[in-house]
């Protein structure tokens, strides 16, 4: 049975967690900050002067807009996606089952709960600097619209947190770190390449575009369209409403999850 987590058993002390992670990130911080530096930059010259070409303008939110533009918001989404839920799992498993890094913790006033809420904050802080990196390296090209913009960066925590619970849930059930194939497989896989990210969810049947409905890269990937282009519409408030019940849902669960993995 599982039992969700009381709030009583929550407090302030959770910030160490995140603090200790910081610090082990910004002794290898150089290394760190380079994927999110490169890797926009060869999908943009793959698509830009590959698949672009052939595909020209898109039709979004009324106006046309060039591919580049249209995939833009997505490399966004699917690093927040990426960086949240690889942090909470194989990251966090490392540290759960091979460092003991959670059992030295244990030895402090911290609790299961406060550790597992840290790990999930630094995981979201994670999707926020790629974020920061990549959205930085993907303006220089005039593809991102400010100051709306700006709004990237709190939807980059609220998506971090989203697939940082999802990640560890999976952390909480599976029982090795050869599993972790298992849903980034089934998961994962089918979420970067059918969220709308390299074309309209149109595109697709009518069958696929209710299962994508039900991906929460999907929303993620139209909030971050709808910022990233100053293109917001009033559907995406629903989008919003999704990430947001997800959210609340996946991190008490993930929680729990953990819990009870860790006390058995």
């Amino acid at each position: 049975m599982i039992r969700l987590p009381s709030p009583t058993r929550f407090s302030r002390r959770f910030v160490r967690v995140w603090q200790r992670n910081l610090s082990v990130y910004r002794k290898t911080w150089k290394i760190s900050f380079l994927p999110p530096l490169l890797e926009p930059l060869l999908y943009l010259l793959a698509f830009g002067v590959g698949l672009a070409v052939m595909v020209g303008t898109l039709s979004h939110a009324g106006r046309e807009i060039s591919y580049l533009a249209f995939i833009a918001p997505a490399l966004l989404s699917v690093a927040i996606m990426y960086n949240a839920f690889f942090e909470t799992t194989y990251n966090s498993f490392v540290r759960m089952y091979y460092q003991k890094t959670f059992d030295a913790m244990l030895a402090t006033p911290l609790n299961l709960e406060e550790i597992i809420l840290g790990e999930l904050v630094w995981a979201a802080t994670k999707s926020l600097i790629a974020t920061l990196l990549m959205g930085t390296v993907i303006s220089a090209f005039g593809l991102l619209a400010f100051p709306a913009s700006l709004w990237l960066l709190p939807l980059a925590l609220l998506g971090g947190l989203a697939f940082a619970a999802l990640g560890m849930i999976c952390t909480g059930l599976i029982p090795n770190i050869e599993t972790f194939n298992v849903p980034i497989f089934l998961i994962i896989t089918p979420m970067f390449l059918f969220s709308g990210t390299f074309f309209p969810l149109a595109n697709l049947p009518s069958w696929a575009q209710m299962l994508a409905q039900a991906l929460p890269l999907t929303h993620l990937v139209a909030l971050a369209r709808a910022c990233a282009l100053h293109a917001w519409q009033a559907e995406l408030w629903w989008s919003l409403a999704y990430l947001l019940l997800f959210t609340a849902l996946a991190v008490p669960l993930a929680i729990a999850l953990m819990v009870r993995r860790l006390i058995h």
